[in-house]
């Protein structure tokens, strides 16, 4: 089940990182975080990047 309103921490960052550069999608990174497609897309569009720029470093840096 989906977590509620959960902030992201580093390391959900650097899952993110790792998921996409292995060529996961969006909604395979939102399940396996327990958060909702959006959080992951916010999240991209926050730190500035997209799906093949994202690093967990520069996100973590834009906070």
């Amino acid at each position: 089940m989906a977590r509620k309103y959960k902030r992201l921490r580093y390391e959900d960052r650097r899952t993110i990182e790792k998921m996409l550069k292995a060529g996961d999608s969006v909604v395979m990174i939102a399940g396996a975080l327990g958060v909702h497609r959006d959080t992951i897309y916010k999240e991209l569009n926050r730190s500035g990047t997209d799906q093949h720029t994202y690093t967990a470093d520069v996100a973590q840096a834009t906070l």
